[in-house]
């Protein structure tokens, strides 16, 4: 396991650019010791014959069905458009 000490607190301060107070450096190292127990305590858990997961649910993409809906009416839409053809609007060329 890492040994979570004033060299390792020190190396992340200047790795993370901050500059922490004493007691800063000891609740942080307080924090990190026991994330590392909480991890270790994970890694001792029999996970034999359980499969790998991305996620914890098994609906993942759980998709609605596509289906066609009434959209805006055409003749409102084009009805404040300066330029139409009836169908769709017209708007002015911007690449050449």
């Amino acid at each position: 396991m890492i040994q979570i000490d004033e060299k390792l607190i020190a190396y992340l301060e200047n790795l993370s650019s901050l500059t922490l107070s004493e007691d800063e450096k000891l609740r942080l190292m307080g924090d990190l010791g026991g994330i590392l127990e909480s991890m270790a305590t994970l890694g001792k858990l029999d996970t034999d014959g359980i499969p790998e997961r991305s996620h914890p649910f098994d609906n993942v993409n759980d998709f609605r069905a596509d289906e066609v809906l009434p959209s805006f009416k055409r003749d409102l839409i084009l009805k404040n458009a300066p330029v139409h053809d009836g169908e769709m609007l017209i708007a002015p060329q911007t690449i050449e």
